[in-house]
């Protein structure tokens, strides 16, 4: 079946060319660069999480159809007269599931994805959820019960999904009678608008008639305006799946009643118990306070936006083409990377992160999967690679430049920094070499000792007793641990890293205790990456070799050590970094007023 959607995408991206070039001759474009990568990425990212949910999809399924159905008979189904009956069967179905989704906030929380994009194209219709199949398998055991077969069942869904991609467009107008039987264009922009005549209307995938039995169903009347209620104003596609969930988590845990814990997530959305309604207010919802959100994006971030979706859109297809043949936990790695490379883009475009920040983010998540699937020659590449990107990125945020003396006390703390970084950039290298183990090792003992003298500028050696005495003990433990699978001549040099790593840790710690800023904790948890990153080379070297979820050691080791090295580059210097994430003006300018777009309402006569 994925497959199948890697035959589809070059179809789906020359409608969205045709769109697109229609809308500008037109003088009626509807796209945005920034919207359509998001919501593209968000259907890619679907794809990839529709991979591991496979045994929802399709195992329950075939399970439910082999033991329990009434009717089996596949030549009746395998007829004209079958398929067409099981894609009525689908359709009927899957109104009700997207009826559900409409008046239950956990479903919702899944659909919402859908819906959050403030655009009306062919590229929304690609935008879809990652964990709709958590509970949307529940909706078509009926289909199992009744005797469709799973390859019938699979059929009729793909050509329902694939009925739905046209409908997303502002370009076709009311198509008269087609509009009163099936969903059309203007039935689905009516379903997709937050204007109060048309929330909650027009669930029907391909007939609209289940609308009109179901009391469901409303004609497009006015203009429409896009988007959800409470906007995601965000390009990061992990949030855009995260938001609604977050909230009902939110809501529940606050809730003072056990009874209203639980209704949060079977209620309609939007209800909250009235203790935390009183709480956390909301703003009430109006239709013309909606803004459009599109942060500024300069030609080069666009053109180098541009680049690293269709790398990633690459990815994404070769990632399918090979995902029925491949182990979950090899697939499970280049999932990883791809999400890496989808959060660090929609990153770029909202202006949180640069392209050279995004970049060290895709090369560390390279360097993590070559490790894991075992492929050196690449490894070697990209390793030394990631810190070098984040030499460079330290470097070119402090403006080094014409800066005389290394220690100067203007850039001692950036220059500790890079001292540090590249202590550990030589580290990287020795560790790949065979039989350099201790001069890697020394090589890391001396940057860790360089983030200590970093982490103690304007501060006390380690001014929480607590933490040192929390890290110590982990040290002393793990180095225990150690001791008896260590050869005599790593003992000592052992023993020097491990009180050296705590010690870090400790000073890190207590400077984000005393500092009591976001940056500090950040950093903090920086320096716990890298005792975590530590503990686990040590124990999968010296102890036994490690696999977590069927994940070899160098996947947990290079990730927690890349999280710890870059964590602590981008937030060592707070002042210097800020400027890497949008401002209070930029928020404001990303939120503009739907007039100032280049929406304008769609013709409505047929």
């Amino acid at each position: 079946m994925s497959k199948v959607i890697v035959f589809a995408a070059p179809v789906f991206f020359l409608l969205i060319a045709i769109e697109w070039a229609w809308g500008l001759y037109k003088g009626r474009n509807t796209y945005t660069l920034s919207d359509a990568i998001s919501s593209i990425g968000l259907g890619m990212l679907s794809q990839l999480a529709g991979v591991f949910t496979r045994l929802l999809r399709v195992g329950i399924y075939t399970a439910v159809y082999s033991s329990v159905a009434v009717w089996q008979n596949d030549a009746f189904w395998l007829s004209g007269y079958g398929w067409l009956l099981a894609l009525l069967l689908y359709d009927f179905c899957y109104y009700w599931l997207h009826r559900m989704g409409h008046e239950s906030a956990v479903l919702w929380a899944a659909h919402v994805v859908h819906h959050q994009s403030q655009s009306y194209n062919l590229s929304t219709a690609l935008r879809q959820t990652s964990s709709g199949m958590l509970l949307g398998w529940v909706f078509y055991l009926p289909m199992a019960l009744a005797g469709v077969p799973p390859f019938v069942f699979g059929i009729v869904a793909l050509v329902d999904l694939l009925y739905q991609y046209w409908v997303h467009t502002e370009h076709v107008p009311r198509l008269g009678w087609f509009d009163r039987w099936f969903c059309s264009p203007s039935n689905h922009r009516v379903h997709h608008a937050v204007n109060d005549v048309y929330v909650d209307k027009n669930y029907g995938g391909i007939l609209v008639v289940w609308d009109r039995l179901f009391g469901s169903f409303t004609e497009e009347r006015e203009p429409c305006v896009y988007g959800t209620r409470k906007p995601l104003n965000s390009w990061d596609p992990l949030w855009a799946n995260a938001q609604v969930y977050a909230q009902l988590a939110h809501d529940s845990w606050y809730a003072r009643s056990w009874a209203d814990k639980l209704r949060v997530w079977l209620k309609p959305p939007g209800w909250r118990p009235a203790d935390v309604a009183a709480r956390f207010a909301q703003p009430t919802f109006r239709l013309a306070d909606v803004r459009r959100f599109n942060p500024p994006t300069s030609r080069a971030v666009q053109a180098f936006a541009c680049l690293q979706f269709v790398l990633l859109m690459v990815g994404v297809l070769a990632f399918l083409w090979v995902a029925d043949a491949q182990p979950l936990a090899r697939m499970a790695v280049c999932w990883a990377v791809l999400c890496t490379g989808l959060w660090a883009l929609g990153a770029m475009l909202q202006g949180r992160i640069g392209m050279l920040v995004m970049l060290l983010l895709e090369v560390a998540a390279l360097s993590t999967a070559t490790a894991a699937l075992g492929l050196p020659e690449w490894h070697y590449v990209f390793k030394p690679l990631a810190l070098l990107l984040a030499i460079i990125f330290v470097a070119s945020n402090a403006h080094l430049t014409g800066v005389t003396s290394f220690f100067s006390s203007q850039n001692r703390l950036t220059a500790l920094l890079l001292a540090a970084l590249c202590c550990c950039g030589v580290g990287d290298v020795l560790l790949m070499l065979p039989g350099l183990f201790v001069p890697g090792l020394l090589a890391f003992l001396c940057g860790h000792l360089f983030y200590i003298a970093m982490l103690r500028q304007g501060q006390a050696w380690f001014p929480g007793r607590k933490a040192l005495l929390a890290t110590l003990a982990y040290g002393a433990t793990m180095y225990a641990l150690l001791l008896g699978y260590l050869p005599t001549a790593l003992r000592l040099p052992v023993a020097v890293y491990v009180l050296v790593i705590a010690l870090m840790a400790a000073q890190a710690l207590g400077r984000a205790n005393v500092l009591r800023d976001a940056a500090s904790r950040w950093v903090a948890v920086g320096a716990l990456c890298f005792m975590l990153s530590d503990s686990l080379l040590a124990l999968n070297k010296f102890v036994l070799p490690l696999q977590l979820w069927g994940l070899a050691a160098p996947f947990w080791v290079l990730s927690s050590y890349y999280a710890a090295q870059i964590l602590i580059a981008l937030y060592a210097q707070p002042e210097r970094v800020v400027r890497h994430f949008p401002n209070e003006n930029a928020v404001k300018a990303a939120l503009e007023p739907q007039a100032s777009s280049t929406y304008q309402p769609v013709d409505l006569r047929p």
